[in-house]
């Protein structure tokens, strides 16, 4: 699994109109494209002008081919019709997956 933790900052006048007008390629990106699991822009509800990015794929494969993908391409295209203030976006490879309580109920950092 890879994930992508990102930012956009942007003029808060602007940061609902921008996230909105990608929900239909967020959408389109987490049902069309192959090894998609999380494709979510959404507004940070603790600061007004920044806009919160968070994927996850199945595989470097699937990654891959998401960065050829047309939706990839008109996402940027859609984030960038505003300037940017900042931002920044990382990805990360997961080798272990459990839930975040344990069997007995209580939230554990604990990989069983």
């Amino acid at each position: 699994m890879i994930a992508i933790i990102g930012h956009v900052d942007v003029d808060p006048s602007v940061r609902d109109r921008l996230v909105e007008s990608t929900a239909e390629l967020q959408r389109s990106t987490a049902t069309d494209e192959p090894g998609c699991v999380v494709y979510v822009i959404a507004a940070d509800p603790a600061d007004p002008g920044r806009i919160r990015i968070t994927e996850l794929w199945e595989s470097a494969e699937a990654l891959d081919a998401h960065f050829q993908h047309p939706n990839f391409f008109a996402t940027g295209e859609a984030l960038r019709v505003e300037p940017r203030l900042g931002g920044s976006a990382m990805k990360y490879r997961i080798d272990a997956t459990a839930p975040v309580r344990g069997a007995d109920g209580n939230a554990t950092s604990a990989f069983d």
